[in-house]
This record gives structure tokens, C-alpha cells and sequence, in this order.
């Protein structure tokens, strides 16, 4: 970490914990723009994120890892959110194709390395992204996993070396969906069909009652996070 930015992150970080999710986008984009960025996966609390950046400034910079294997409410729904925040959302791809990956790697690899599928199609490519950053702001919750527990509202990221802000940090699953309704901010329609956590269609299904919110991802294997949050 440079001294530059562990002097910014010791200046705030107690602080910034009695922080509005407002004002932690507001400190991010303030400090580092334009080398700052949201990155999201258009989930309900990407989506209210998007919001909240959007009314503190209007040129907010998001991008997505398409891994070509989105639901196509997906896609749709990043289509909505371009038109009604007049954004374009960049689409951050894994270097190779899905028939590339089939050919080099495996066929249906999530079926037999879904850790190796992520790596190539969404760690190696946000790598890249956030090479050119400085910061990038999530819309990840403490509550969402035992892996997110202990994330800051502002942090260092070790694993890709820039600060990580978490505006939602504190936030519940009740209170992200208070907000969407609040603010009429478009969703994914899957959530309405018990998909609370939606990834990528090989490897994400419904929610069965009493189950917990990401037990769809991943199911059958012992994973819980793509690599992105995952702890130090």
C-alpha cells in the first residue's frame, strides 16, 4: 500500500463507520475520481448502490464482469439501469470465449472447477480492471456471509491493492429493498422468484424455504464466494 493512500484510509476509516452509505460513495468518488469505480453484478444491492452514486454525482463510473453466462433478465436489467441513469456500464470479459475455455481448459468447467471457472472468467478479469484504479466501490453486506463479516465501510484491498469502499456494509436485506421501493430503482425480476443471490446460470438456483440467501450458488459444492470478496 502506498503512504498516500494508508494515510487516506487511517484518516476516515473509524469514522467512516458512523458514515451514511452516501457519504462513503461521496468520500470515494471525492478522493480518487476519475480513478474510482462501482463495480457490480446488478444484484438488488448493486442496483440501490447505482442509485446512491448517481445523486452524488452523475458521472458515475460502473462496470460488470459479463462472463457470457448471465441470466438474460440480467442483461435486460443492465440495459435499464444504462437508460434511466444515462450510464453505460462497461462489460469486463474473461480473455478467453466460452468455446475457447471448453477447448483449452474444459467443457462445463463450473461443473468440475467452478473455483477455476471464476478465476478465468471473473478474478483474472477484475484483476485487470482494478489495475487501472484506485478505489472501487461494492455493494457488499457483513450479513450476506460469514466471508463479508468483518468488511470495513472503507478498507484496504490486499488481494488487488487499492482501497475498497463498502457503503452498504451495515446495511440488511430489508433495508436494500426499503430503498429500492423508496426510489423506484429498476431490479432483477428473478429476486421475485426466490433467486436472492444471482450469478451466472450454470451455477446459480432457487432458494428452497429456511435455506440461507446464497445457499443457491454454488449448490452441491463447498464454495461460497467467486474470489472477489473473499477474506485475507
Amino acid at each position: 500500500m502506498s503512504a498516500a493512500a494508508q494515510e487516506k484510509i487511517d484518516a476516515v476509516q473509524a469514522d467512516a463507520e458512523n458514515w451514511s452509505a452516501e457519504d462513503v460513495v461521496r468520500w470515494g468518488l471525492a478522493e480518487f475520481h476519475p480513478h474510482a469505480a462501482i463495480a457490480s453484478s446488478f444484484g438488488a444491492e448493486d442496483v440501490a448502490l447505482i442509485d446512491i452514486a448517481a445523486r452524488v454525482r452523475p458521472d458515475i463510473r460502473v462496470f460488470t464482469l459479463d462472463t457470457d453466462f448471465l441470466f438474460a433478465e440480467t442483461y435486460e436489467l443492465i440495459g435499464k439501469i444504462e437508460q434511466k441513469y444515462g450510464i453505460r456500464v462497461e462489460r469486463v470479459k474473461s480473455a478467453l470465449t466460452p468455446e475457447q475455455q471448453a477447448a483449452q481448459v474444459a467443457p462445463a468447467l463450473w461443473t468440475t472447477d467452478p473455483n477455476r471457472c471464476c478465476a478465468l472468467r471473473k478474478v483474472e478479469p477484475l484483476k485487470a480492471t482494478l489495475a487501472g484504479l484506485s478505489a472501487w466501490v461494492t455493494g457488499i453486506r457483513r450479513d450476506q456471509a460469514a466471508t463479508r463479516a468483518n468488511a470495513k465501510k472503507i478498507e484496504w484491498d490486499k488481494s488487488f491493492g487499492l482501497v475498497k469502499c463498502n457503503p452498504l456494509a451495515d446495511w440488511t436485506w430489508d433495508r436494500v429493498w426499503e430503498y429500492i421501493r423508496d426510489h423506484d430503482v429498476p431490479y432483477n425480476p428473478l429476486h421475485e422468484q426466490n433467486y436472492p443471490s444471482i450469478g451466472c446460470t450454470y451455477c446459480t438456483r432457487q432458494v428452497q424455504p429456511g435455506e440461507d440467501p446464497r445457499a443457491g450458488r454454488w449448490s452441491g459444492f463447498a464454495k461460497k464466494e467467486c474470489g472477489l470478496h473473499a477474506p485475507e
